[in-house]
């Protein structure tokens, strides 16, 4: 399986923030929209990944209080990012060896989404029921 087939199914909804924007709006969209992350967008351009580890940090160095912090203070800049074509495995290598819960997919320069853990952890699952359920039909038709 590769990411373009989980971006296909999870579809293309993508939440953007501008660097000069306020840490503490992000957090409002993230919660409202129940996202974990914010693509943080300058010049029509990925600058960077807004998520909610970057505020957490930010919120406990700051005494729990974001007050008019700007994104581009806390983003994360040049995160690291996935391919389309690129094997659900290496992405969950990728993943797990840069410690990123969240991926923005790129071609080309361009931005196509955003995978998250979950996304991937979902897809996983979901392969595997399939392949399941084919096995199990395969052995319950075997001829006696």
């Amino acid at each position: 399986m590769q990411v373009r087939e989980i971006l296909r199914v999870k579809g293309n909804r993508l939440l953007t923030i501008e660097p000069s924007g306020r840490a503490a709006d992000a957090v409002a969209t993230m919660a409202a929209q129940n996202l974990g992350s914010l693509v943080v967008i300058e010049g029509g351009r990925m600058s960077g990944m807004l998520t909610f580890h970057e505020l957490l940090q930010a919120l406990a160095k700051r005494g729990g209080s974001l007050g008019e912090l700007k994104v581009s203070d806390v983003m994360l800049r040049d995160p690291v990012t996935a391919t389309p074509d690129m094997e659900v495995n290496d992405l969950r290598r990728t993943m797990l060896e840069s410690g990123a819960r969240y991926l923005p997919v790129m071609q080309d320069g361009k931005l196509l989404g955003v995978i998250s853990f979950r996304d991937v952890a979902k897809a996983v699952l979901e392969e595997q029921d399939f392949e399941n359920k084919m096995l199990k039909g395969y052995i319950k038709n075997w001829p006696a």
